[in-house]
């Protein structure tokens, strides 16, 4: 069954320069475990394919059940310099929260 990842957690997201920042939060213990296990860095990468052209980091928070991610030369330069229309990546989180992901009972 696939699930999108609005339906087990929430999303922020914004910019650091270049740099693309989103966190996701998970809404309990199952859905962290679903996301961990399942949204890596590899993925994000691939969903953001002809977006983010640099390394994405991922960093686990257990204790609020949330994973943020880095993404690298994203941005067009950074909010000051960048002729993007989300200069500072605050519609990524949204764009990430609609992937879907293979839920196995």
């Amino acid at each position: 069954m696939k699930k999108k990842i609005s339906e087990i957690a929430h999303g922020r997201s914004g910019d650091k320069g270049d740099a693309a920042n989103i966190g996701i939060i998970a809404y309990d213990d199952e859905g962290y475990q679903l996301i961990q296990k399942l949204l890596t860095a590899e993925t994000v990468k691939k969903y953001f394919e002809g977006i983010c052209f640099g390394n994405v980091e991922r960093y686990e928070l257990p204790n609020i059940r949330a994973l943020n991610f880095v993404l690298h030369n994203t941005l067009g330069g950074g909010g000051t310099v960048s002729l993007k229309l989300d200069a500072q990546g605050k519609t990524l989180a949204a764009a990430l929260l609609n992937m879907e992901i293979e839920i196995n009972n």
